[in-house]
């Protein structure tokens, strides 16, 4: 039975599943060194997020701090990911059980890591959905599961395989408590929704009529009369008969021919349609004129938007420890949270690092194997935009190395993070930077 949640009788179990107690316990990444600008809109760390999340929570007092988790971690494929200018990204070789001890002593860590107020948004496909929905309720609590969301991730496929075709991938949303923040999201009505206001009042307002009871026994004063009659049976009414009377002095309330109350609701006052656990707008980059950084797998930045918007404040901490192209971090900064990325990948450090400083090129613009110009790449002049690079000292020989063979490419994302590891001292390494591209 896991620590964290109550699962009514059942549990995962497999091969060396570590305890809750092992796992807070394990290594904590060492000699980490900052570059931290004078303003920062977040935090970048390279290296494997397992101990760095560690470190965050024993050595760097960040228990607590965040209000928004989003991680897109490997499917469990199986498969080596290039971008798209053939640059080795990641690999995705866990499978089984491993993949889930993998996942599940970060989800214990991160959870630490959330305010009372956080969620954790967990991306994955159909592979491990289930089962990883178990580990989420053992480490959160079955009660704080809040939605499974489906996501359509591509135009319909043509499979020639005995099943049906793949379009979907999912996200599981969690909440640390049950006082969260949530920020409703909504949609403009549908034609069909907009169908349901088939009314119009003495006034001219075009309305919709709904019931004023609601299901479930009360014993207080929504369960009593209100002039002179009760609710149906094992139904209360919605509101106080104080308030009820205030609705139908306002004309808020539809009396029928036969005596029957229902409450007026207004189109012109109709907020929108609260967005539901199907997602069809947000498919993976389609067509040339998209936007993208030609990192793999990257996700739409819209899908982003909706969950950063809904379960984060203005002022806000969110983090992502599997970073990727960035996507989070981006968005989170251009919607005014703070963000902190994790990627042990330096394509992906180096991705995002250009990406925050000079943004996106056009899916069209990387052409075969070629990169975009550097005029086809998006500057934010007017919108400088600054963050911080964390690197253990162990690895910042091989980042600069790694940083110095791509310079010969201008418009590479690498000549970002080359014009910030210049602000590293290392005495130990000894790498020319004066040939590497600068940023503007």
């Amino acid at each position: 039975m896991g620590e964290l949640g109550k699962l009514g009788g059942f549990e995962l179990t497999y091969p060396n599943k570590a305890t809750r107690q092992e796992i807070l316990r394990g290594e904590r990444a060492n000699s980490l060194i900052d570059y931290r600008p004078n303003t920062s809109e977040g935090d970048l760390y390279c290296g494997d997020n397992l101990p760095i999340l560690r470190s965050l929570l024993f050595d760097r007092g960040m228990r607590g701090k965040f209000d928004l988790v989003y991680i897109d971690p490997p499917f469990a494929t199986g498969s080596r990911f290039e971008s798209r200018k053939q640059s080795h990204a990641y690999s995705d070789n866990l499978r089984g059980a491993e993949f889930l001890e993998f996942l599940r002593c970060r989800l214990i860590l991160l959870h630490e890591l959330l305010s009372d107020a956080g969620s954790l948004y967990l991306h994955l496909d159909s592979r491990m959905i289930c089962e990883t929905k178990i580990i989420l309720d053992e480490v959160f609590g079955s009660e704080n599961f809040r939605a499974l969301i489906t996501r359509k991730k591509s135009n319909p496929k043509n499979y020639t395989r005995k099943s049906y075709g793949n379009i979907a991938d999912y996200i599981l949303f969690y909440s640390k408590t049950d006082s969260y923040i949530w920020n409703r999201q909504t949609l403009q009505p549908t034609e069909e929704h907009l169908k349901e206001y088939r009314y119009i009042d003495e006034n001219g307002r075009r309305h919709m009529r709904v019931p004023l009871h609601a299901p479930g026994v009360r014993n207080g004063e929504t369960g009593g009369e209100w002039k002179g009659m009760l609710p149906p049976p094992g139904k209360h009414w919605q509101y106080k008969p104080s308030t009820l009377d205030q609705l139908d002095a306002d004309g808020h309330i539809h009396w029928s021919t036969s005596g029957n109350p229902r409450k007026k609701v207004y189109l012109d006052e109709n907020e929108g349609v609260s967005v539901q656990d199907i997602w069809l707008d947000f498919k993976d980059a389609h067509n040339q004129n998209i936007k993208i950084t030609g990192y793999p797998t990257e996700k739409n930045p819209e899908l982003l938007e909706r969950i950063v918007k809904a379960s984060s404040n203005k002022g806000s901490l969110v983090l992502d420890c599997f970073a990727g192209s960035g996507t989070t971090l981006d968005i989170a900064g251009k919607l005014g949270r703070r963000w902190l990325g994790v990627d042990e990948s330096f394509e992906a450090i180096a991705t995002i690092c250009q990406r925050i400083a000079k943004g996106t090129a056009r899916m069209g613009s990387f052409r075969d194997t070629q990169l975009p110009s550097l005029e086809e790449v998006l500057l934010f002049p007017d919108e400088p935009r600054h963050f911080g690079l964390t690197v253990s000292r162990s690895m910042l020989g091989t980042l600069k190395q790694q940083a110095q063979q791509a310079g010969e490419h201008q418009a590479d994302g690498r000549c970002e993070l080359s014009r910030i590891l210049r602000f590293f001292d290392d005495d130990e390494v000894e790498t020319d930077l004066s040939a590497i591209g600068r940023s503007t």
